[in-house]
């Protein structure tokens, strides 16, 4: 068969799907409907918060964007983002430490309003070096607590591989949210992008013929909205949420090119860095996971635990992978904590 009559076979799969929607939508109606139950918000509406935005350029060219959130501190936040998700992820904890503690902000290359990369760049070793990238060009001195959500967790310790030294030097403290070094079923992650029951069978090999018509699946992915969103609300939240958390995160995801989705796919497939985590332990070290987690399990993070002597684990029951917004207020507690350890780690 040819890629072409095979990339529109796949693409009329996802608009098939897509249409055949209805009993899956039916199947969590109820639980959509209840998400409208009066959650208080922040004050702030979500992916609102900014500051002026910089340009650091990675070392293979491509443009990030940075934004940092100025404040009299000694240490620095870094917050690294997830797999087809962008900065504004962080609102809650954005909004939680804006004046308190310096904290910085950053697009993942071919993410959010950072600029696209080239196949042979979507790595995790990449994200590894660009976060090395923007450490010297908004960080040049003074301590530093990394955070990093699901891909962002993976590119902190593909920045721990590669320089060792910085960890119980510059980064005085780390926190993994929701995230692995490994051992990791990719398929599982194309649940919430794609609507389709493609994801188990899913190999590299069908990935890139989809990418090829892109467009085209992008076009079947919002002609399958409700679908999507239903999707959204199933693998990203573990308990009820308000709908204006799955609106909100289904909107970045949507935003992501499928084209984007495919380059990234086999680094999941191959990651294998839990002999990486050795510098973990010189400093404070916080993993949070929901047990409710479908994409990055809980088994995950108890395997980082056992991996990373003195790393403490905070487990929120019933909460899934998008547990920094399903229990912000937890996963604050608890970033709260690690600063403050890693305060104490340098007196």
């Amino acid at each position: 068969m040819s890629r072409t009559r095979t990339t529109a076979w796949s693409v009329a799969g996802v608009a098939a799907a897509a249409a055949a929607g209805a009993g899956v939508r039916a199947g969590i109606r109820g639980r959509r409907r209840r998400q409208s139950v009066d959650v208080p918000l922040d004050g702030t509406a979500l992916g609102t918060l900014h500051s002026r935005a910089r340009t650091v350029v990675a070392s293979d060219g491509v443009p990030l964007h940075v934004e940092v959130d100025e404040a009299d501190s000694e240490i620095t936040l870094v917050f690294i983002h997830g797999y087809c998700l962008n900065l504004d992820c962080w609102h809650f904890q954005r909004a939680a430490y804006r004046g308190l503690v310096r904290s910085v902000f950053y697009d993942q290359r071919s993410h959010g309003r950072s600029g696209r990369s080239s196949a042979t760049g979507t790595t995790i070793d990449q994200l590894g070096r660009d976060l090395l990238d923007v450490l010297h060009a908004v960080v040049p001195e003074g301590p530093i607590v990394l955070v990093g959500h699901s891909m962002g967790g993976m590119t902190i310790i593909a920045l721990a591989e590669q320089h060792p030294e910085l960890f119980g030097d510059r980064i005085v403290g780390v926190g993994l949210v929701s995230t692995t070094a490994g051992g990791l079923d990719p398929a599982k992650l194309l649940l919430p992008m794609v609507p389709m029951r493609l994801s188990r069978p899913l190999s590299n090999s069908a990935v890139k013929t989809l990418a090829v018509g892109h467009k085209a699946v992008d076009g079947a992915r919002r002609l399958g909205r409700n679908l999507a969103v239903a999707m959204t609300d199933l693998f990203a939240f573990g308990d009820e949420v308000p709908a204006e958390f799955v609106a909100f995160v289904d909107e970045m995801l949507s935003a992501t090119s499928f084209s984007v989705i495919a380059d990234f796919f086999p680094t999941f497939r191959t990651l294998d860095k839990f002999d990486a985590l050795g510098p973990l332990a010189k400093v404070p070290t916080t993993i949070i996971c929901g047990t409710g987690d479908r994409l990055t399990s809980v088994g995950h993070s108890r395997k980082l635990e056992s991996r990373i002597p003195r790393s403490v684990l905070i487990e929120c029951p019933g909460a899934g992978h998008m547990v920094i917004m399903e229990r912000h207020g937890q996963v604050n507690a608890a970033l709260d904590q690690l600063i403050a350890s890693a305060s104490r780690s340098r007196a």
